[in-house]
């Protein structure tokens, strides 16, 4: 039973830095784990960015890429001193590269609870089309 419990554990994974660069904030940043669902007319993308709200993610679309950033603020109880830890707190940052199927213009974000929400549209040339046939 052990070695399946531990098959279902899941790592943190740090955004590699490029050589010769550093993160602008002094703190680890983080790949979020995501998932991604596809219908006939949307892709919806789930992160999880425990500790970020609203208010602390930022998200660009520069030419095709899709850039997400979470940042968060390391929230101590008051009046203690961090003795140990096992937890790393960090932002984190994940990249897509969208094909020219999303409908740029309509994407939708929602964060609740540490779960980033994305909405992005297929654009009505690229939804599938269901082509009726006739006898004769």
């Amino acid at each position: 039973m052990a070695s399946k419990d531990k098959a279902l554990e899941v790592q943190k994974q740090e955004v590699p830095v490029p050589e010769g660069t550093e993160h602008v904030r002094n703190q680890r940043v983080y790949i979020p784990n995501t998932d991604i669902y596809e219908t006939d007319d949307k892709v919806f993308v789930i992160a999880d960015i425990p500790g970020v709200d609203e208010k602390a993610v930022d998200i660009t679309l520069e030419k095709s890429i899709l850039t997400i950033n979470g940042y968060v603020e390391p929230q101590p109880p008051e009046g203690y001193a961090l003795a140990y830890e096992e937890y790393e707190i960090g932002d984190y940052q994940r990249r897509f590269t969208l094909s020219t199927e999303i409908d740029r213009d309509n994407i939708q974000a929602v964060v609740k609870d540490g779960i980033l929400r994305l909405y992005l549209p297929k654009a009505k040339a690229a939804v599938t089309k269901k082509i009726s046939v006739k006898a004769g």
